[in-house]
C-alpha cells in the first residue's frame, strides 16, 4: 500500500496507544468471579476459508479518539453510530484523514465508518452539508479480512481487517500513474487513496463536480 508502510514504521507508540490496541489475554474465570463483559470495540468471529473455519479479530476506535475532527463532523459520526475500524497493522489511530479533497486549498475529511459490521467510506467537504457526506465505497467488514503475511490465516490462525485510507497528494497520484502510456497531467488537489493492504490501491479524485476512480495502469 503506497505510503502506509512508512507511516506505520514512523509511528511512535505511547502507553495510552498501546492500551488501545492490545487485546487482553483470556483466562479461566475464577470461582465466584464474574466474567469480563465483551469489549464493544473488538469484533471476533470465524469465517470459512477454503473449507475450514478461521478466526478473525477486528479492532475499532470510537470517534472520540480523533480530537482533530471538526466538531460538526464528529457529531454526525456519533449520530450515525460510527466506530472506526483499524487495520491489523495499525499502531496508532487510523482511517480518519483530511486533505484538499474538493479543490486546492480546502480542508476536507474522509472516514471509514463501521456500523453493525458494514463499513462506508465517507467524505465530508468543508463546503457541504455535514449530514450528507459522499459515500465512495461500502463493504461488509468480514469481506475485508486477511492475515499479516499471506492473505489467508496467519500462523496463529487469526485474520484481521485489511482496508485502509490515506490522503494522496497530487505528486503521489502522478507517481502512481507513471507506467501509463498516456500519463495524465498532475491533478491540482488531493485524492483519497483507498487501499487493500499489500494488494491494491484505488485513487478517488473529485473533479468537475463528481467523484471518479483514477486509472493508474
Amino acid at each position: 500500500m503506497l505510503g502506509r508502510a512508512q507511516i506505520v514504521a514512523g509511528a511512535v507508540l505511547g502507553v495510552a496507544a498501546i492500551g488501545l490496541f492490545q487485546l487482553a489475554a483470556s483466562s479461566p474465570t475464577a470461582l465466584g468471579q464474574q466474567a469480563a463483559a465483551p469489549d464493544p470495540l473488538v469484533t471476533q468471529g470465524h469465517v470459512s476459508v477454503e473449507g475450514r473455519e478461521v478466526a478473525y479479530t477486528i479492532r475499532h476506535l470510537p470517534v472520540s479518539s480523533y480530537p482533530e475532527l471538526p466538531a460538526a463532523v464528529a457529531a454526525e459520526l456519533e449520530t450515525r453510530g460510527c466506530l472506526i475500524p483499524q487495520t491489523y497493522e495499525a499502531h496508532r489511530p487510523e482511517n480518519v484523514i483530511h486533505g484538499s479533497l474538493e479543490r486546492a486549498g480546502t480542508t476536507d475529511w474522509a472516514v471509514l465508518c463501521s456500523v453493525g459490521g458494514r463499513v462506508q467510506l465517507l467524505v465530508f467537504f468543508a463546503s457541504g452539508a455535514v449530514a450528507s457526506p459522499a459515500v465512495l465505497a461500502e463493504h461488509m467488514e468480514i469481506d475485508r479480512l486477511q492475515s499479516r503475511n499471506t492473505g489467508e490465516a496467519d500462523a496463529a490462525g487469526t485474520m484481521g481487517f485489511n482496508w485502509g485510507i490515506d490522503p494522496a497528494s497530487p505528486a503521489v497520484v502522478h507517481q502512481a500513474q507513471l507506467a501509463m502510456a498516456h500519463r495524465p497531467a498532475t491533478p491540482d488537489h488531493d485524492a483519497v487513496a483507498d487501499s487493500i493492504i499489500d494488494h491494491r490501491t484505488v485513487y478517488h479524485l473529485f473533479r468537475n463536480g463528481a467523484w471518479e476512480r483514477l486509472k493508474v495502469e
